[in-house]
């Protein structure tokens, strides 16, 4: 069964590019959210096995977003996505229990690396 995944960024182009990789490699995209508030509530809705997170998003960012989801459920794997030079933000995201990062632009092979590494494939 295809590993189920829930991109969330702000920017309509970025969730394309992500769910093009990932569709491409296999991946079942489940959901995508445009902010943080719609993030956590998907999450609750189909429960996906992976989150690739946007850190700046309005609304919610992704890291108070990662903080509630990590509320409803401890074990929620998540890998954020953030734009060059955003590196203390990545660090307050991996605190807050990200299991990874990925630069935009996004190289697919990194993506994929960092999908696969976070769930164990």
């Amino acid at each position: 069964m295809a590993n189920r995944i829930l991109i969330v960024d702000d920017a309509a182009f970025m969730r394309m590019m992500i769910r093009d990789i990932l569709t491409k490699n296999g991946f079942e995209v489940v959901g995508e959210a445009q902010d943080g508030a719609q993030a956590i509530e998907k999450f609750k809705e189909v429960r996906p096995d992976l989150i690739t997170m946007d850190i700046t998003m309005p609304e919610m960012d992704g890291i108070a977003a990662l903080k509630e989801i990590k509320k409803v459920d401890p074990n929620a794997k998540v890998i954020m996505c953030s734009a060059m030079g955003q590196q203390a933000m990545v660090i307050d995201a991996i605190q807050a229990g990200a299991k990874d990062f990925i630069v935009k632009p996004f190289q697919s092979d990194r993506v994929i690396e960092a999908i696969n590494k976070t769930l164990g494939v």
